[in-house]
């Protein structure tokens, strides 16, 4: 465990999640904004309501996830780091099913 300015930090199973959400956070930002970038006039207005609060709110709790865990992460017991790992495997399902059926609803 490194201890630099009163914040302690440590690569474990939690800490590691917590890199995967920051990182996921920022790929699924950018992925989002493109994709509205492109076919947001082809939605609904209450449609493009709905991604546009997803584009704001989702990035915005990963990231916030992702710090906790990264920096507190190191104090959570071994069960809750499994737990936040198959959370983390339920967000990545998610996250990749959206983007197959954006590509399948592109390609009608």
């Amino acid at each position: 465990m490194l201890t630099l300015a009163q914040v302690n930090f440590g690569i474990n199973l939690a800490g590691l999640i917590g890199i995967i959400y920051l990182l996921l956070a920022i790929v699924y930002f950018i992925l989002t904004v493109a994709w509205l970038a492109q076919r947001g006039t082809r939605l609904t207005s209450w449609a493009l309501a709905l991604y546009v609060i997803q584009v704001i709110f989702t990035p915005i709790i990963m990231l916030m996830c992702g710090m906790i865990l990264f920096f507190q992460g190191w104090r959570l017991d071994p069960i809750l780091q499994i737990e936040q790992f198959l959370l983390l495997l339920l967000i990545i399902y998610f996250t990749i099913k959206d983007i197959l059926i954006n590509a399948v609803y592109r390609n009608r």
